[in-house]
């Protein structure tokens, strides 16, 4: 999609949306200028998602649902909670101990997991959520402060990642792909990367520089002999930052399990051939679209997921990788036709079966969308993993 394309596909902004991006541009254009004219993809990505009041997390725009920029699993259905809370149970009822979730969206699956660990006498002794927006923040209170008090006080927040490794579940739903990325394109077999430069009248655009010693060395060790037999041109991005992520996730985890939802794929597939473009994606009110230079501030930048970087970062940090699998797969493991199934009339059926399908299918976010559970301490087989298996694709 070209970026005319893209523009000509996307509402208008109101007034209060043009000054706030107005603002995040100003922003931008400063921290470049101090740069000498140039910055990293990664540190773009970073400024447009987190700077403190300005960036996309930061500030106040409505994100998720129908009258958001995109809609997540748990915002689809409940049935994904339900699910996703009997995986827990099977772990909590072996390691004792709590529920971390990162990124809580609208709360939604918190609620849900709640409920459903409650009706199967399995609630954690707390359910923690590290959230780093504040508006999101604000709306997952405003959620569970409606559930029943011996349910809400089992709720907390929190600002960091907890001092004292936690025992049982840490969940993470459309949290590694919001990760920052560095960007690259190959020249001649040779890696150069992606920044970001100013473009006609102080808008900014993408600009080639030379990689410095970190992503030319990462990109080698990652892709190899492949590097000279990719396309000229091809386009990518790398996540230097998911392999700290994954180890300060591991040093907060004593035993339990690691579960992570999210949009990706095996190294083998992210980095084929065919794969040109690279995966970088940007959502405002429901349109994806691949121009991160407008509507800065007010739309969400991602990158999918590179799997295999994800298990060797866990190797690293001392967990296993106990599985992977397609959401659909996991879903169905987790009794998903059951939920459908227990509705209480035939309306509430079809309207769950519809939800069922838009979780399940492959056209969908059925096979698109991956988990991985990385354990420590947890030998038993887990529930979610069980009809399938593709940890020998990574």
């Amino acid at each position: 999609m070209t970026p005319r394309a893209a523009h000509s596909m996307l509402p208008p902004l109101s007034r209060d949306e043009l000054l706030h991006s107005e603002a995040v541009r100003a922003m931008l254009c400063a921290e470049l200028a101090g740069a000498g004219g140039w910055l990293s993809f990664e540190r773009f990505m970073d400024l447009a998602l987190y700077a403190p009041g300005l960036g996309y997390y930061s500030a106040g725009s409505w994100k998720l649902g129908s009258g958001g920029d995109f809609v997540t699993a748990p915002e689809v259905s409940e049935l994904f909670g339900r699910c996703v809370a009997t995986q827990c149970a099977e772990v909590l009822r072996v390691t004792g101990g709590e529920i971390l979730e990162l990124g809580a969206g609208s709360g939604r699956m918190a609620a849900a997991i709640l409920g459903a660990l409650e009706a199967a006498d399995a609630l954690p002794e707390r359910y923690a959520i590290l959230e780093v927006s504040g508006d999101l923040a604000a709306r997952q209170r405003a959620r569970l402060d409606a559930l029943p008090p011996r349910l809400r006080r089992r709720v907390a927040w929190l600002e960091r990642l907890p001092q004292a490794p936690l025992r049982g579940v840490i969940l993470a739903n459309e949290v590694a792909d919001a990760l920052p990325v560095r960007r690259f394109i190959l020249r001649d077999g040779a890696v150069r990367e992606l920044g970001v430069a100013f473009g006609p009248g102080d808008t900014l655009q993408a600009a080639e520089g030379p990689a410095d010693a970190a992503l030319a060395a990462d990109c080698e060790a990652m892709l190899g002999a492949r590097l000279r037999t990719l396309p000229e041109g091809y386009t990518s991005e790398v996540s230097l930052r998911l392999g700290p992520w994954i180890a300060s996730l591991a040093g907060s985890l004593e035993r339990g399990v690691l579960l992570l939802f999210d949009y990706g794929l095996p190294r083998a597939h992210y980095y084929h051939a065919q794969r040109s473009a690279g995966t970088l994606r940007c959502h405002f009110r429901q349109r994806a679209h691949d121009d991160p230079f407008v509507n800065l501030g007010l739309q969400d930048i991602t990158a999918w997921v590179d799997f295999t970087r994800v298990a060797e970062a866990a190797v690293r940090a001392g967990l296993e990788v106990g599985g992977f699998a397609t959401q659909a797969a996991v879903l169905l493991a987790l009794g998903i036709e059951r939920e459908v199934a227990a509705a209480a009339d035939a309306v509430g059926r079809a309207r769950l079966a519809g939800e069922a399908r838009r979780l399940l299918m492959p056209e969908e976010m059925g096979e698109a969308f991956k988990a991985m559970a990385l354990t420590r301490g947890c030998e038993m087989p887990l529930r979610g993993f069980s009809l399938q298996d593709l940890r020998r694709q990574l």
